[in-house]
């Protein structure tokens, strides 16, 4: 049974992985390829081209996240449902594919967003199912390996994706310091290629596993997830109050003086950093416990966003960028598998949607308050740049303090 279950050993290497945790990885791979290429140059065509304030690209950004997370919370009950993941995803991840064209033709703010949201709508879609589809592929004894590696392969996807992306912004416009139009929805274009292929690679490769006797009833609630789920979810979501969109920290990096060129090779080592770490932060956290793994992370978010904050210059925003992919190496991968280890398979499409949508529902409000805080709101210009990143250290400090001393107490019988 390829997609199934078939380690059962303490200790595995990648090769023993199962056929589905490779093929998620692979979708994951192309898909990433194709959104990186656009969605790092997004704020700097709304920036830089479309002259938007931070304020509405935040509401852009927080209205498609906040989308996207309703139907996640949504599509992993209904994989819960039907006891079935694999074309949940693949619907998806096809929306997302036959999206991305329209970003060519958008002329106004409104044009984008609309784009954006509707890019987001087949993320929510297809989140839910492929992860709980990624954990009940694999024990648990190999769920942090399992996910890390996929979070390995999609910001390696990342990375080529921005690979590309410098090598066309290098030619088509050399060092400008704004992003041009025309290399704009040039990208675009280049980016549908990859994206077509994850719709194929998950089609063709990925296999349902059968997740457990039929249930009368699933209710999308907290009852079902144990104590355990819900105080994480609330440590959870202390976290991600603070956590802006990374938009943020581009549109930073600029005003404190990088070129578009210099930003795109802070995101190419930005995510081989990430994907160097996703795949060893798995493992290890399948030997000391996820908590440990994840309060890391949380903590060297707060000194790379108190550091943004404080940053005089872009090479420090590039330095502090580049470093920023430990933190997302540490906890992306981590967090997911601590979400399956915490409930029970048959719950576990819906506990993956109330996380994703937890997850999400925090970025309007993160992303909305952080654009207040740096340029204001109607005739009041905020607190300057600085501002977001130092609210965004101090909720991330107090919650990887949280995670450290509190959720033990609750969790006593999960290190």
């Amino acid at each position: 049974m390829n997609g199934s279950k078939e380690i059962s050993d303490q200790k595995i290497s990648l090769r023993q992985l199962p056929r589905n945790v490779w093929a998620l990885s692979l979708t994951s791979f192309f898909m990433d390829i194709s959104s990186e290429m656009v969605i790092n140059l997004l704020p700097l065509f709304l920036f830089n081209t479309l002259g938007v304030r931070t304020s509405v690209i935040g509401l852009i950004e927080g209205i498609g996240e906040t989308t996207a997370s309703m139907i996640k919370l949504v599509s992993g009950w209904i994989s819960d449902r039907l006891r079935a993941r694999k074309w949940l995803a693949v619907t998806g991840y096809a929306l997302s594919a036959f999206t991305k064209p329209f970003f060519y033709f958008a002329e106004s703010w409104i044009a984008v967003a609309v784009v954006r949201w509707a890019d987001r709508v087949g993320k929510g879609i297809r989140t839910s199912p492929r992860d709980a589809l990624l954990a009940d592929s694999i024990e648990e004894s190999a769920r942090g390996i399992a996910f890390g590696l996929q979070r390995a392969a999609d910001t390696a996807g990342a990375m080529l994706g921005l690979l590309i992306t410098l090598a066309g912004v290098w030619y088509l416009q050399s060092s400008a310091l704004d992003l041009n139009e025309s290399t704009f929805r040039t990208i675009v274009l280049i980016s549908l290629v990859p994206a077509f292929l994850a719709v194929l690679t998950i089609a063709t490769g990925a296999q349902d596993v059968p997740i457990g006797a039929e249930r009368n009833q699933i209710k999308i609630g907290f009852g079902s997830l144990g104590k355990s789920f819900i105080v994480f979810l609330v440590l959870v979501c202390l976290f991600e109050l603070g956590n802006s969109s990374d938009a943020f920290m581009i549109i930073r990096a600029q005003e404190r003086g990088l070129s578009v060129l210099g930003i795109l090779s802070m995101l190419v080592v930005f995510n081989l950093i990430y994907s160097l770490i996703s795949t060893p932060a798995g493992a290890l956290s399948d030997r000391i416990g996820r908590r440990r793994v994840i309060a890391a992370g949380w903590l060297i978010y707060a000194s790379i966003y108190l550091g943004f904050g404080l940053a005089k210059s872009g090479w420090q925003a590039w330095l502090l960028y580049a470093i920023y992919g430990s933190y997302y190496g540490l906890t992306y991968g981590t967090s997911k598998a601590m979400v399956a280890d915490l409930v029970s398979e048959n719950v576990r499409g819906t506990a993956f949607g109330t996380y994703n949508a937890a997850v999400g529902l925090m970025a309007f409000p993160a992303s909305f308050i952080a654009g207040i805080l740096w340029q204001g709101i109607g005739s009041w210009y905020g607190f300057g740049p600085a501002a977001p990143f130092i609210f965004g250290a101090a909720t991330a400090l107090l919650a990887a303090l949280l995670l450290t001393f509190w959720f033990p107490m609750v969790n006593k019988n999960r290190e």
